[in-house]
Order: structure tokens, then sequence, then C-alpha cells
């Protein structure tokens, strides 16, 4: 079974299940203390995509608003081009950012496309209308011809919140009233329900609806132990980001996740997991890093001392990038190795790669995903179907 069918076999919880699941401190203690290892679900060669939040420069001499979007749609182009199987697109709602409305850029995206999947990364859950955002993607589906996914989370940035009138006290709240909303209007055409921050629905219908059914909803996670148990219970898959520390300390995560769904009775076949990862890929392992870590050190740190970060250093980014870091930027093989060594602790699905952290020449991102599409891509989805074929045999 292709992953593409595995996303689209979740089954469908209904929102007074998702309101169960919340405030589940003590069985996910529970669950870490009991977990073993638990085998992959991967059914079949790795999908591996591309995401971007469209940084942008806040310098005025930089790429305009305007160039960065025509470039990401540029970007989505070259990767379907290139057979990749996925382009995610973030939102958000700062100026150094270009995309608050992901699923427009992903319609203009999908004009120019053929089979590429389009999914957001991530949909601000918390601070938006499910039915609105049910509608949007719904219709990027139709337009697409079956290519749209969600990916729903809360958002690593709060702006959001005040923008639409949310009070940053309800910021869990917010999430799991609004997921089960959300999956309500997944499954059925009408909907009755009734909740706290959003006027109730009465038997309204919601239109249109889209091709796929259901339309494939990721949820996405940081690592917090209650949004991976919520994932796990619900069916759902799991986007897991992986962007500091080392890759093995994500390990009991991931176990986590696939335990709660066995618990919860779901099949482990549809308990599908992604990764999501900065990377960078150039000709050579230095070329690669310098091209890089301008951008990435000064997005890094400017976003660190809105939450206390210390500044970014070259010498920290070159032990993240080393053979047991988070950061996938080298050369070809390079990050073919790092791919493959996740790929072992994990056994996941999908593999997503945020190529620009900060601003980049357009020049150099298009090269680096054509590395990506020629070089990388090729050989995880040999390998990684070579060893399900081997795991079953």
């Amino acid at each position: 079974m292709q992953v593409v069918a595995v996303v689209q076999v979740v089954g469908v919880v209904p929102s007074s299940r998702v309101q169960e699941i919340d405030g589940t401190t003590s069985a996910v203690c529970a669950l870490i203390t009991s977990i073993t290892s638990i085998p992959s679900t991967t059914s079949a060669a790795m999908q591996i995509g591309l995401y971007s939040f469209a940084e942008t420069s806040l310098d005025s001499n930089g790429t305009t608003t305007a160039q960065r979007l025509r470039d990401l749609v540029e970007e989505i182009e070259l990767a379907d081009q290139l057979g990749l199987d996925v382009f995610g697109v973030g939102e958000h709602h700062r100026r150094d950012y270009a995309v608050s409305a992901p699923a427009v850029v992903l319609a203009a995206a999908a004009a120019r496309t053929e089979r590429i999947r389009l999914t957001s990364a991530v949909t601000v859950l918390s601070s938006d209308d499910p039915v609105r955002v049910f509608q949007e993607f719904a219709t990027l589906d139709l337009i697409s011809g079956g290519r749209a996914e969600i990916m729903a989370g809360r958002g690593s940035f709060i702006e959001s919140f005040p923008l639409f009138g949310y009070d940053l006290d309800d910021y869990d709240e917010l999430f799991v009233e609004k997921l089960g909303l959300l999956l309500e209007l997944r499954e059925s055409e009408r909907v009755s329900w009734n909740g706290a921050h959003r006027p109730a629905l009465n038997g309204l219908g919601v239109y249109p609806r889209p091709l796929q059914h259901p339309l494939p909803i990721w949820i996405a996670v940081g690592g917090t132990p209650q949004s991976v148990v919520r994932a796990g219970t619900l069916g759902l898959p799991m986007a897991l980001a992986i962007i500091g520390g080392t890759p093995e300390r994500f390990a009991p995560v991931v176990e986590l996740y696939r335990e709660s769904g066995r618990r919860a009775g779901h099949d482990p076949a549809q308990l599908a997991v992604g990764i999501n990862s900065h990377l960078y890929v150039a000709e050579s392992s230095q070329q690669a890093a310098d091209d890089f870590f301008p951008s990435y050190a000064e997005r890094m740190t400017r976003i660190g001392r809105e939450r206390g970060w210390p500044p970014t250093t070259r010498q920290q980014f070159d032990a993240m990038r080393s053979p047991s870091g988070a950061l996938l930027v080298g050369s070809p093989q390079e990050v073919i190795d790092k791919i493959m060594r996740e790929y072992e602790l994990f056994g996941h699905d999908r593999f997503l790669a945020q190529m620009t952290v900060g601003p980049m020449p357009h020049a150099r991102v298009m090269r680096s995903i054509e590395l990506f599409g020629t070089a990388v891509a090729p050989v995880i989805r040999r390998e990684t179907a070579r060893s399900e074929t081997s795991t079953s045999v």
C-alpha cells in the first residue's frame, strides 16, 4: 500500500472522542514508562518532499514579498517536475514570512503542477475557523484533482491569537475543540455541533466537498507528549518536527505515538509518521555549510532574542550538522546517510525538508531542490523500499 493510501483510509473520530483525549497527563506518563520497542509501520518507499515558510527579508534591499511568493510557486513547480511527493507551505502572521494563507498559495501552485501533493505546514487551527479551513482545502482538493492535505497544529508563534481575538490562556482548549469540529466536517456534509469558542452548527451543510474522502489531515507535533498521544489515539498521521538536538531523543516520541494508536485499537499500518527537518544540499559539504549558515544563523538568532535563546554560532551549527545532529546540511551523500540513519530510528513514512530557514538567493534554493530531487530522493526511495521488502520476507 502506498503511503498516500495509508493517509486516506485513516478513520474519522468524532469531536466527543477528541475531548476525551484532552488532559491526559497521567495516561501519558503511564504510556511513557511502559513502552517497549514498536516495529515500523512503513509499507512502501518513503515519501520525500519539501516545505517552506516563505521567509522574507526585513532589509529594504532584500527580496520583496511579491517576488518571494513568485519564487515559492517556482520552487513547488520544480519539485513537481523532479518527482518529489509533497510540498508544504506554512502559515505565519509576521512581517518576516510571506504566507498567511497557505491554501491560496497552494491553489496557485496546483494550477502549475500535476502530481505533487499540496499541504499546509502548518495550518494554525487554534486561531482559525475549522469551517473555513475545511472549505479552503476542499476547494484546493478540487482544483488540484485530489492532491490536498491539511497539516494541523497549534503553531510555534502566537501572533495569530490576538489578531483573531483569541486568548492565549485557551491555547490547548482551542486546538482540541477545533480539531474535533474539523474531523466532523470532513466526515459529514451536514453537521450539528456545539462548542465554547465558535457559534453552534445546527445541521448546516458545509460546501464544497473534496474529491478525497476523507480529506487527509495530519497532526503536527514538536514532541509534547499530550499532543503525541492525541494523534495516536485519534489514529491520525503524525508529522514530527526535529530541528534541534539529536534525532535519537525523538525515538520515544514515535514509539509513544504508535503505542497510543495501538492501545486505541487502530491498525498499526494506518499510523503514518512524517519527519520534518531543516535541510540544504550542495555539491560539497563545505559549500552547503557556507551557503546555508548565514541566513540560518540570522533567523534563528533573531527568533532566539524573542524567546530568550543565545545567538547561533558557527560552532553550534557545525555540531548540529555532524552525523549525530539534527541539521541535514551537506553533500548529497551526507544528506542520504542522515536520512537513512533517521529511518533506522523511526521507520517513518514521509520526510519533508525545509531548505530556507532564513532568506536565501532563489538560484541557490532551486539548485538545492534539484540536487535533492535527483541525487537524494531516488536513493532514499530505493533503500527504504528495499528495507521494507527485506523486512517482510
